[in-house]
């Protein structure tokens, strides 16, 4: 067992650089403070299983599978550029790690300094919180997930690699007040709407990033009751937040002719509450199909809204 470690030490050393490299031809992990830590963070450890779609539901790779063919897929699969299903639970996506390079992505719009204090919403497999870590240290990192059996695993995980930061089975929804303040607080579970809690525990100038809809909000946060941002340019699917600011069914999203535009679908993400379908596709024509970055939320007055182009402008509607 010890040779088949170092079989993976070697082989996923390998797979990680060529990683990087992928991600660095996108344009992503200027900074080397972040490339240094996805060079050197060995993601596979972080998914001694997953799962991958199969005929009839999911089909599972892990590191000890007698079959020396499926155990290099799965180490491939490890530091492919993609997202990995991690749990699964009746047939149901319950935990998933995301795209390295959706990472780098969010990692950069952080913009996280030095001395920063940073908590992770959804700690999954533990290997953002391990980028964190590499890049802030550990003690400046803090991540909370609603589910024990995860947030242990994420423990573990971080541990085995050398990292102890403080992993905590908890509401997501309700932050952590207990390791409160933070200078950076980042989801990687998708949310309806800004939990008001996540701002009472942000210093002044904090910056907040969330999966909303199918994008990603970066808002500034002036102080508890007072926060604003744009969407990234990006779109991205995160598995929905659990616990109190879980988010309900809703409708199914329109899947065909123009109102099923990916561009389109964001946008019936955000006013789906609001407006039905025909006002939402006439409105999206209307302003010539309008890309994520012309989108923003402003959270003020104990009220939050989703708006486009201007925070005070014709277009905006209110988020629960």
């Amino acid at each position: 067992m010890g040779a088949l470690r170092d079989e993976y030490a070697e082989a996923g050393a390998r797979e990680r650089h060529a990683l990087v490299r992928e991600v660095e031809a996108d344009g992503l992990l200027t900074d080397p403070a972040w490339r240094a830590a996805f060079a050197e963070v060995p993601r596979h450890l972080f998914v001694p299983y997953y799962y991958v779609s199969a005929p009839g539901g999911y089909e599972r790779l892990w590191s000890g599978d007698p079959e020396p063919d499926r155990r290099e897929r799965w180490l491939r699969g490890a530091y492919a550029d993609t997202a990995i299903a991690t749990r699964v639970r009746d047939g149901d996506l319950v935990s998933s790690a995301s795209q390295p390079s959706l990472m780098a992505l969010m990692l950069d719009a952080l913009d996280v300094r030095d001395g920063d204090d940073v908590l992770e919403i959804g700690a999954g497999t533990g290997y953002h919180a391990a980028l964190l870590c590499h890049r802030l240290g550990e003690g400046h990192v803090t991540t909370v997930d609603l589910d024990e059996e995860i947030a242990e695993a994420a423990r573990t995980h971080l541990a085995a690699v050398g990292y102890r930061p403080a992993v905590l089975a908890a509401d997501g929804a309700r932050g952590c007040p207990e390791r409160a303040p933070y200078d950076r607080i980042v989801a990687t579970c998708a949310v309806p709407s800004v939990p008001y809690s996540w701002l009472a525990q942000c210093r002044p100038g904090a910056l907040v990033l969330a999966p909303l809809s199918t994008g990603l909000i970066l808002l500034r946060v002036r102080d508890a009751g007072h926060a604003e941002g744009r969407f990234l340019a990006t779109s991205a699917y995160f598995v929905a937040l659990r616990g109190a600011g879980a988010q309900g069914p809703g409708r199914p999203p329109p899947r065909h002719g123009q109102a099923g535009d990916e561009r389109f679908l964001f946008l019936w993400g955000l006013v789906g509450g609001t407006l039905d379908r025909r006002e939402a596709l006439s409105l999206w024509l209307r302003e010539r199909r309008p890309e994520r970055e012309r989108f923003g939320v402003t959270v003020s007055g104990g009220r939050q809204w989703a708006w486009l182009d201007d925070p005070g402008g014709p277009y905006a509607w209110p988020l629960r």
